[in-house]
């Protein structure tokens, strides 16, 4: 079987909601795919400092509307409140309204991330149209263990806004997930300038040899990939390097 993936990759204009989800709105209106990947905080640009630019539910409807109009799933992040705490969730929103969340377990504490946000404490598996996705969100792909293969996933979206100084190591990293774990990885990041920071793009898919089947560089763009997990389990029982992986156990 396969499925169809469109990664977006979009400037954000700085702190404005309303500008960003509408700009979005016209380019999903003429996306035909199974699952619409966006960057992480795509509505607002990168919050350190949560307060005042906590979601009020706008962009959770947005995405239910949005996904239940083009007919596929929509992935992407925001900054919600959680009680006390602050969290970057990143929602998978399916046509039907239903809304499954991972919440970000690696802050970025260079950043000062970790300063306000909590993170969560949940790996997530999603399931949709019969390919199993696992969340993660940026920071999270500097870390190994927790996107390693469980025999539980066939991709892994890395929704992110990694800045351009930086480039080589998302370009390196989204490679190295893949190969490791035999496993497409969807990487979507976005372009454009922040206050303080720049980013340079390089959204893509990546297949489960290391070769990039779908890649955006450094413009606005939508890009699309076939997942086909025929292939890919095809591709596990020939070169099972699964079965040659050391245990682990995360603390």
């Amino acid at each position: 079987m396969t499925q169809r993936v469109a990664i977006v990759q979009r400037d954000i204009v700085w702190s404005d909601v309303d500008a960003n989800l509408k700009a979005l709105e016209s380019e999903l209106m003429t996306i035909k795919a199974d699952v619409v990947v966006l960057s992480e905080m795509f509505q607002t640009g990168f919050v350190t400092d949560p307060r005042g630019m906590v979601d009020d539910g706008r962009t959770l409807e947005w995405m239910q509307r949005m996904a239940r109009t083009i007919d596929a799933a929509v992935v992407g992040s925001c900054t919600v409140r959680v009680g006390d705490e602050y969290r970057n969730r990143l929602y998978f929103v399916t046509p039907t309204g239903e809304v499954e969340h991972y919440d970000k377990w690696h802050l970025f504490s260079v950043g000062g991330e970790a300063e306000h946000y909590s993170r969560g404490n949940v790996r997530k598996v999603v399931e949709w149209r019969g390919v199993r996705y696992l969340l993660a969100i940026c920071y999270d792909l500097r870390f190994p263990v927790w996107s390693r293969q469980r025999g539980d996933y066939d991709a892994i979206i890395y929704s992110a806004l990694w800045p351009s100084p930086r480039r080589a190591v998302w370009q390196t990293l989204l490679r190295a997930r893949a190969i490791e774990n035999q496993a497409y990885v969807v990487g979507v990041n976005r372009i454009g300038n922040e206050p303080t920071l720049s980013y340079s793009g390089d959204s893509a898919v990546i297949d489960y040899r290391g070769v990039a089947v779908a890649e955006c560089e450094s413009r606005e763009c939508v890009a699309y990939a076939e997942l086909d997990v025929d292939a890919l389990n095809r591709f596990r029982v020939k070169f099972n390097v699964s079965a040659d992986a050391d245990d682990f156990e995360l603390r």
